[in-house]
């Protein structure tokens, strides 16, 4: 945990030392969408996502598609639906939705994996070899099939600062489908910059989850292990996560992709007896086509 947290300040130290006198405009190579105009994309290649799951795989990635649409207000970006409250040249508040990013570890169909190939599950027994039982208690290794963690929808309240030194934003969800019934809070930090051909954008970010996500999604049902449905009790959890996204303009539609994600577990998920894995990462490298 201590070196991802030095990893965000010496990045967030950098980008002070280096932020640009002028914000980044359209025609300067950033993302820009257009008004009124649907921005479609895709990408092909490969990449994996570790699951920190025992009983799943991990899942391979071989298309990233992009689909959003920007109106006055109302806004459509990759699945999220949101509606801009406010909007001015250092500030932006939106109401918004989003799907849970916990579920995707347990679905094949979930949201975040519909272009994903494989990642199903091998396995109705957890690996003896997990650091976190004591082997010599079959109760605690004797797992039957885990039930279904639903995907949901949250929806909240989300807030864009843009400044010299990046782009920061806080964002506060609830859960709308009562699934868990949890909330979920985050703050992000996002630096872009652009060079010749190339264009490049960092980002960390940490994430709070409220107990009962945390229990919902890696707790333990007593239909699954009735020893840890007793033993494991979660409390509220703050994943931290660090993304390096690198883009390489061929031409006006195509350019090659590079993307590599980093996620530490929070302490309180890494104890379940459900994860053998104290981060999950997601690397992807491939050509993107933009019509």
């Amino acid at each position: 945990m201590n070196k991802i947290i030095t990893v965000l300040l010496t990045a967030a130290l950098l980008s002070f030392a280096t932020y640009a006198d002028e914000a980044v405009s359209c025609d300067d190579g950033s993302e820009c969408i257009t008004i009124g105009l649907w921005d479609i994309g895709i990408a092909v290649g490969y990449g994996v996502k570790s699951n920190p799951i025992t009983q799943f795989d991990d899942i391979p990635i071989y298309i990233i598609p992009s689909l959003a649409y920007y109106g006055e207000q109302w806004f459509f970006d990759n699945g999220n639906l949101g509606y801009s409250l406010l909007e001015s040249e250092n500030i932006t508040v939106n109401m918004t939705t989003s799907f849970s990013s916990d579920s995707a570890y347990f679905s094949r169909w979930d949201p975040s994996n519909i272009f994903v190939a494989g990642g199903s599950r091998v396995s109705t027994e957890l690996a003896n070899s997990s650091s976190f039982w004591d082997v010599d208690d079959l109760y605690a290794l004797n797992f039957n099939e885990l039930e279904d963690r639903k995907v949901t929808v949250l929806g909240g309240v989300e807030t864009f600062f843009y400044t010299r030194a990046g782009i920061f934003n806080i964002a506060l969800a609830h859960d709308l489908l009562d699934v868990h019934s949890g909330m979920e809070a985050q703050l992000k930090w996002m630096y872009r910059f652009a060079f010749s051909q190339w264009k490049l954008e960092l980002a960390a970010s940490a994430n709070w989850k409220s107990q009962e996500i945390v229990n919902y999604y890696y707790g333990v049902r007593s239909s699954e292990n009735y020893y840890w449905n007793q033993a494991y009790n979660p409390g509220s959890a703050t994943n931290l996560s660090l993304t390096l996204t690198t883009q390489y303009a061929i031409n006006q539609h195509w350019e090659l992709l590079f993307l590599a994600h980093y996620t530490d577990l929070a302490d309180e998920i890494v104890a379940s007896p459900l994860v053998n894995k104290h981060s999950s990462n997601t690397f992807f490298v491939g050509a993107a086509y933009r019509f």
